[in-house]
């Protein structure tokens, strides 16, 4: 029944796109003319970035039969974001734990290696052993890595002062890293030139969650981002603090 209804769910999304957006007379791409509805003209780049905020949508505006139709950009409003924030806070808690990641397996010891932030604070964990570590692996041009930013720096916020590190490691070089986050900031530390890490976990998808005890063994990991990722790293990091 569960498994139905997530179809639905997507066969529901995939039904008002094509309601939206006529094929015959109309392409969504970087020549596509998108204005506001003042009539202001936004660049591709600039209304990509903004869909990716999940903050607006484009529709399809026909002015005059048989003439060519406009994409206009339009802020979706704040009680529609929030009850689909319910609805899938909901949805996260009756789907099935998210498969693990190839790269890691539950209750083995974590191999840590010694990392640098980009502000140049040093991480060893060999010797730090009173944290959960929670690692996130990406690279700037992975959407679904983007998308989940925001979530993650509410689990940033959530344990903040709690023994809780939360490390990401990206495949970027620090100068692409520290102009990212000047638009679209992430508060895990941020390990910069992590191929060589990547590499050395074996770790091929992106991206990947892995969460490491106080006892150095791994409890929880998964690739990808489904809609329960974010619950189910927030459900482990609790699992593993002592309860007051």
């Amino acid at each position: 029944m569960k498994t139905v209804f997530l179809l639905l769910l997507l066969s529901l999304s995939v039904c008002t796109l094509q309601a939206q957006v006529k094929p015959k007379s109309a392409k969504l791409d970087d020549k596509a003319i998108v204005m506001d509805e003042s009539g202001n003209l936004y660049p591709y780049a600039i209304w990509k970035k903004l869909l990716e905020t999940e903050q607006y949508a484009i529709r399809i505006v026909f002015r005059n039969e048989g003439e060519t139709p406009e994409f206009q950009l339009y802020k979706i409003p704040q009680e529609q974001i929030d009850a689909k924030k319910r609805r899938l806070a909901v949805l996260a808690t009756t789907m099935p734990k998210p498969k693990s990641s190839d790269a890691f397996k539950e209750g083995d010891k974590f191999r840590f290696e010694k990392m640098k932030d980009l502000t140049g604070k040093k991480f060893d964990f060999k010797v730090d052993t009173n944290s959960v570590v929670v690692i996130n692996f990406w690279f700037i041009n992975c959407p679904p890595c983007k998308k989940e930013i925001p979530e993650l720096n509410g689990l940033v916020e959530k344990y903040k002062g709690k023994p809780v590190k939360f490390m990401a490691i990206a495949l970027d070089g620090k100068t692409d890293l520290k102009q990212f986050i000047k638009t679209l900031p992430f508060n895990y530390d941020i390990i910069p030139d992590g191929r060589y890490f990547a590499q050395k976990y074996g770790v091929k998808s992106f991206p990947t969650h892995v969460i490491i005890g106080k006892d150095g063994l791994i409890k929880f990991s998964t690739s990808g981002l489904a809609v329960n990722t974010i619950y189910w790293v927030d459900k482990v990091i609790g699992e593993q603090l002592p309860s007051i």
